[in-house]
This record gives C-alpha cells, sequence and structure tokens, in this order.
C-alpha cells in the first residue's frame, strides 16, 4: 500500500462570511466571497473575460456553496442544484488578527495568541528612530511615503519620485508589516533584498511580523508594474507546526508558492516559488505527478494580492472561476491515499471599504477517494485542519486543533 499523502491549497483570502468576532475588526457584514457572487449576479462583476453569474460548479461539488451557506446564513446567489461529493464546512479563527502567517500557522496547528506590532495609521507611521537607523545602516538618501497605503497605489504616487532620488517607498497596513517597494534597475534587486534584511532586524522589537520586499519596473506612474519577485521575510513561527511534524516522521513538506516566505522556511524540505495562481496550480499538478507521500502545500497569491487589495470584483471573481476550471486537473492526480484540503487563512472582501483584510471564516473542504460526502459545520479553531492532516499523514498528534473525522 502506498504512503499517505496531503495537498493542501490556500486560497488566498476567500473568506466566505464574517466571522462571530469581526465586529472587533470593523468587518461586521463582511463577505468576500458571498458578495463576489451577488456582484456577479448583479451585472456589477463582468469584464471582457466574464460575464453573468459566478460559475464554480467543481467547487460546488466539494462544498464550497453549502461552506458558505453555512457560514453567511444564506445561499449563494448562484445555480445550487450541484450534488456535494466531499466532506465541507467552515472555520472561524482563533488566532488574534487577520494576517496571512496567523492565518497559515493555525491551519497547521499552531495559534497566534499574541498581538502582532502594529503601525498607527499617521503620517509619518514609522518611528523616527527606525528611518533613521534604516537610512543609515542601507546607505540611503532618505525614504518615500511612510505612510498606511495600497501597494499599486503608492508605486504609482512615489515611483517616479522613487527612480529620480533613489529613496526607496516604505509603507505598510492595518496588518503588521513593513513594505519597501523600489524599482529592480534603478535601485537594483539584491539592493532591495539586503535593506530589507536590514529593516527585519530594526522592526524585530516592534515585533512587526513581515519585512515585505515590493520590487518593481516601468518608467512613468501609468506603467509600473510589480513583478514576481517579491520577498517576504517572515518572524519564524513560535512553536512547532504541522510541517515540523510531517518532517519529523520523515516525510517530505513541499511548499509551492509563498509558503515558504510565510513559514520562514522552518518545516520545509523543498520549495518551489511560481509567481501567479496559474503557475503555481502548474507547479503543484508537476509535485504531485512525482512527489509519492508527505504534504505539498500551496498558496494561490493572486486572489489576494492582485484582486482583494485592489478591490477588483470581477477580476477576482474571474480568478475563482479559473482555479475551478483547473480543479479537475488536480482530482485527477489524485492517488488512493490521498486527502486533498481546499481552504483560505482570512478574508479580504474587495466589496469593503479600504484595502485591507477582512476577519471572516474560512472554508474547509476536503477530498480524497476514501473522503465521504459530510457536513462538518463550524469548526473551533482552524487548527481543525492541521490535525485533520496529521492524522491522515500519522504523524505526531499536534498541540491544537480537533481532527475531523471523514
Amino acid at each position: 500500500m502506498s504512503k499517505p499523502r496531503a495537498v493542501v491549497i490556500v486560497l488566498d483570502s476567500l473568506g466566505i462570511g464574517a466571522s462571530q468576532d469581526a465586529d472587533k475588526y470593523g468587518d461586521t457584514g463582511a463577505d468576500t466571497l458571498g458578495h463576489i457572487a451577488e456582484h456577479c449576479n448583479q451585472g456589477k462583476a463582468d469584464n471582457a473575460f466574464r460575464q453573468g453569474q459566478l460559475r464554480i460548479p467543481n467547487l460546488q461539488r466539494w462544498g464550497l456553496a453549502e461552506a458558505a451557506k453555512e457560514s453567511r446564513k444564506k445561499a449563494l446567489p448562484i445555480d445550487n442544484t450541484t450534488i456535494v461529493e466531499g466532506a465541507y464546512g467552515f472555520a472561524q479563527e482563533v488566532s488574534v488578527g487577520k494576517d496571512t502567517p496567523s492565518g497559515h500557522w493555525e491551519i497547521c496547528g499552531l495559534p497566534v495568541p499574541f498581538e502582532w506590532g502594529l503601525f498607527p495609521n499617521i503620517n509619518p507611521c514609522f518611528p523616527k528612530d527606525l528611518l533613521h537607523e534604516l537610512i543609515q545602516h542601507g546607505k540611503l538618501k532618505g525614504t518615500l511615503a511612510n505612510c498606511h497605503a495600497s501597494g499599486t497605489q503608492v508605486i504609482q504616487e512615489f515611483g517616479e519620485a522613487h527612480i529620480r532620488s533613489g529613496k526607496p517607498i516604505c509603507y505598510t497596513s492595518a496588518d503588521s508589516v513593513f513594505q519597501i517597494a523600489a524599482h529592480e534597475e534603478h535601485f537594483g534587486l539584491k539592493r532591495l533584498y539586503d535593506l530589507c534584511d536590514i529593516a527585519r532586524k530594526l522592526v524585530d522589537p516592534l515585533n512587526i511580523g513581515r519585512v515585505i520586499a515590493r520590487p518593481f519596473v516601468g518608467n512613468t506612474s501609468d506603467g509600473f508594474q510589480r513583478t514576481a519577485n517579491r520577498r517576504d521575510l517572515t518572524t519564524p513561527p513560535h512553536a512547532p507546526t504541522l510541517l515540523d511534524a510531517v518532517q519529523a516522521s520523515g516525510s517530505s513538506v513541499i511548499a509551492i508558492g509563498k509558503i515558504s516566505d510565510i513559514f520562514a522556511q522552518q518545516g520545509i524540505t523543498h520549495s518551489v516559488k511560481a509567481p501567479t495562481n496559474s503557475k503555481i496550480v502548474d507547479a503543484l499538478i508537476e509535485q504531485m505527478k512525482t512527489v509519492d507521500e508527505g504534504l505539498l502545500f500551496a498558496n494561490l497569491v493572486d486572489f489576494d494580492s492582485v484582486f482583494g487589495h485592489r478591490r477588483d470584483v470581477a477580476g477576482y471573481a474571474q480568478a475563482i472561476e479559473a482555479f475551478d476550471a483547473r480543479l479537475p486537473e488536480i482530482e485527477s492526480l489524485m492517488r488512493p491515499n490521498d486527502l486533498v484540503l481546499i481552504t483560505a487563512d482570512h478574508g479580504c472582501d474587495p466589496t469593503w471599504p479600504g484595502t485591507d483584510h477582512t476577519r471572516e471564516h474560512v472554508p474547509v473542504l476536503f477530498n480524497g477517494p476514501n473522503v465521504s460526502q459530510l457536513n462538518l459545520g463550524k469548526r473551533a479553531s482552524f487548527a481543525d485542519m492541521g490535525a485533520t492532516i496529521a492524522a491522515h499523514l500519522n504523524t505526531c498528534k499536534l498541540d491544537h486543533g480537533i481532527a475531523c473525522q471523514l
């Protein structure tokens, strides 16, 4: 009999309804998938590439629509005649915050009970001493922006001044991040990475979760584009996760997309980088063809970074439909002892005010040859997903989470 294998696919930011504590985060009423579906149904998410009602038949077979119905207390405005084939439910986050590392770590059995450091929404938002040290150690003439901002907007606003002056663009959001944008050619990619290494050390005392390098190209404000050479420098998990348990059991952990960055390379056997949702799915499929055991872990980042934060409802809808169309490719590669999970790490409702993540429930969709049609209901923690995978892979029991009985 072949060894067990698990595949985790995080649809980054695809929340399915405001969580019970959303009021603490100003997110009461947020609903990423629900609002996208409603906009599609009303013709508000039509573009040159898609029209009309949201069409996700394969994700519906996996139980996404039913999970959303359970979470948001009403059905999605889509064709609901599809018969569910897998186990479905939704999960409440117990970690403090609604950021990417906390969501992923909790999925892997490690809730984050502490508050990350945040920069206040004032201008300038960074402490003077921090900027002084960054300028001194980075041998800079100064920095630009130094505020809360959307990544694409801040590059459009300050990009030309950055090229003229050589000063990097520093900004943050409601998440625990220090982000530095710089031109790949005029500033230099290696120099940007080196500067982020400096910043990582400087913000550690402030308990900032991530320093993110945001390289871009182009020559004018209307032509700037961020590239795939983003790099996240994340604080390492504060305790072992599912990834460490899988490695300790003698199996491999294959990280696809930005997973290795999210976990600060901790518990990773091999990392495969890819720039877009499509390329990440390509990479996952190639790994499924060759990796016989252990954990394959992919994050589809475009949902969040390209569509959610940019409040692009039509683009988000198109991206969901594009992934749905590729799900049969993944299904065709399932082996007898496979368990596949589709979930999310938080919400990022593109219809919601602002550009930040939203505090939402996430889908819990398990599928595989040995998974029956089953309503898993509400899970009290994302950690239930990690506990379920740990049981499937026969690792040591994780400290958090209750395994779903599939």
